[in-house]
């Protein structure tokens, strides 16, 4: 099973793969992966999906999820494990929505030194979301929290034809954030193997969050972090 936010921190912390300094000049826009970089909710996600296979007749371990799920897009997710042609893949994406709804209602999954960040971000560039989940679950998350009129744009599962690690998503958020930018001008945060390789195939630099998966799985990533927070927004946009 995958460790904790915490453990993971403690264990890969010191791990870069370079700098912004050598990277790029100061970004003009953030993009933020939802699940698990934004929202702290793999967890949760991950007792849901379980509880739902198994009810649908084909279990899954926690072990299972992080291993071969986790940054891919809700319909990807169903499609991989009860497979392609299963009859019920729109059924489950739909429970699978109202049950995380409930879950992370107050906002709470968005801790406060996120919020934060997010709000030192917004004030220098424009900020978006590209993420595998559902709009209505992106948002109302947002919402709770506080944030949601901090951002530009949002590119959900039902926006692009193509999930994670897939780069679609990434692209449609560089012609909604406008003002002729360049992939290479952009910052991606992301947390999962999926989301780095989405970001990079965009032609993006991407900072990988510990957490979710072993630093080991996020080497792609220009710099892999262990928090977005104020001190972080600073160093990238001060």
């Amino acid at each position: 099973m995958q460790e904790g936010r915490g453990q993971s921190e403690r264990e890969g912390g010191g791990r870069h793969g370079g700098s912004l300094s050598c990277l790029m000049g100061r970004p003009r826009a953030v993009i933020f992966d939802f699940n698990g970089t934004l929202s702290h909710d793999e967890p949760i996600l991950c007792e849901i999906f379980m509880k739902v296979f198994a009810e649908h007749g084909r279990p899954l371990s926690a072990q299972e999820y992080f291993d071969e799920l986790a940054g891919l897009s809700d319909p990807e997710i169903v499609r991989t494990w009860l497979g392609r042609d299963h009859p019920d893949v729109d059924e489950v994406i739909a429970e699978r929505i109202r049950r995380y709804r409930s879950a992370v209602a107050d906002g709470s999954s968005v801790p406060e030194d996120l919020r934060s960040a997010v709000r030192y971000a917004a004030e220098r560039v424009p900020l978006a979301i590209v993420s595998g989940a559902d709009r209505s679950e992106i948002e109302l998350v947002l919402e709770a929290a506080g944030i949601a009129h901090l951002f530009t744009a949002i590119v959900a599962a039902e926006d692009v034809p193509n999930g994670k690690p897939r780069p679609d998503g990434y692209r449609r958020a560089l012609q909604l954030l406008g003002e002729n930018l360049d992939g290479g001008e952009v910052l991606a945060l992301e947390d999962t193997e999926a989301g780095v390789a989405a970001a990079k195939g965009a032609g993006m630099q991407c900072f990988a969050v510990l957490g979710t998966l072993a630093p080991e799985r996020l080497r792609r990533a220009d710099e892999i972090i262990e928090r977005i927070d104020v001190a972080l927004m600073e160093r990238l946009l001060g």
